[in-house]
């Protein structure tokens, strides 16, 4: 039994098996309707829990949808059914699941939930998101690009806007697999400060530049983020895109980055904010291979937890 928590407190060879099996799976599955199980059921006969604290579109319907092509079942908890940690403990909820379901998968506000229920369950969980970090986002990131570009290892990763949680899981990543990591942003938005000290301490290749023109140049791969979440209110609305307006990937930027760099962004974006609709909707964008990516990767993430 493994649980996969963070791209960092994960094995590289471990990481890069679970990459190419995701591969190997999507290919696999070329041609076939979306419902069509697979080939290999590993998860035949097994219940899996999403819990979800925090909405979602892609990772609810990537976990489900992956689960019934494995030839599982799933059962999907909102915080309202849960409400975690609300008269029962983070640790006897995870004790009673484990005796229901054969993994768990969980998308929190609290990255304490996340560990504290991983600590006490018998079973796998699944960080599906916390506030500090997204790795399942970040597994089928490396997917996406591998397919367009070949090998992440060496390739210049350009990060755009706020030092968030998928941000984080991205600087974990340059270390497991070896590529350069570029924060482009403002300083008030700048990364978790333990997140950098510890990828600098492994002697990741990280840079902070505030000039986007400079950040890009060189780049592989531009990467942005929406700039204001759905619990902000709205004077922090307006701080945030006073600070990354000068931040905005559009078709100038990708230019300076050169024709050859994919664009992504993990979605929902609000366009002409963070990114402009000709850059999303154009040929240098892989937005929405990266969306399906993240069934496929998940799925491999899945079968690593359950030694399938």
């Amino acid at each position: 039994m493994n649980h996969f928590l963070d791209i960092h407190t994960t094995d590289k060879s471990d990481l890069r098996g679970m990459i190419d099996q995701a591969r190997t799976m999507k290919d696999a599955r070329a041609g076939r309707p979306k419902g069509a199980p697979d080939d290999e059921l590993p998860l035949d006969g097994r219940m899996v829990a999403l819990i979800f604290e925090k909405p979602s579109t892609r990772t609810r319907v990537s976990f489900d949808v992956g689960v019934r092509q494995m030839g599982g079942q799933t059962m999907v908890l909102s915080g309202q059914d849960m409400q975690l940690g609300h008269g029962e403990t983070i640790a006897d909820t995870a004790r009673v699941l484990s005796r229901y379901v054969d993994m768990i998968m969980i998308r929190t506000f609290d990255e304490d939930v996340l560990y504290e229920m991983s600590e006490y369950a018998s079973v796998p969980v699944i960080n599906g998101l916390t506030d500090r970090t997204h790795p399942c986002q970040i597994m089928a990131d490396i997917l996406t690009f591998e397919e367009h570009r070949g090998s992440i290892a060496g390739k210049k990763v350009v990060w755009m806007g706020d030092g968030n949680n998928v941000f984080a899981s991205f600087l974990h990543a340059a270390q497991q697999f070896d590529f350069s990591l570029t924060f482009c942003g403002p300083q008030q938005l700048d990364p978790d400060r333990e997140f950098v000290d510890m990828a600098r301490e492994a002697g990741v290749d990280f840079t902070i530049q505030r000039d986007p023109w400079k950040g890009v140049d060189g780049a592989d791969l531009v990467v942005a983020d929406t700039w204001v979440s759905m619990h902000d209110a709205q004077s922090s609305r307006e701080r945030r895109h006073n600070l990354l307006r000068a931040y905005q990937v559009n078709d100038r930027l990708m230019e300076a980055a050169g024709k050859d760099a994919l664009f992504m962004h993990c979605l929902p974006a609000h366009r002409e904010e963070e990114v402009t609709s000709s850059v999303m909707d154009g040929p240098q964008s892989v937005i929405f291979d990266e969306a399906e990516n993240r069934l496929h990767a998940q799925k491999a993430v899945m079968r690593w937890c359950l030694g399938a």
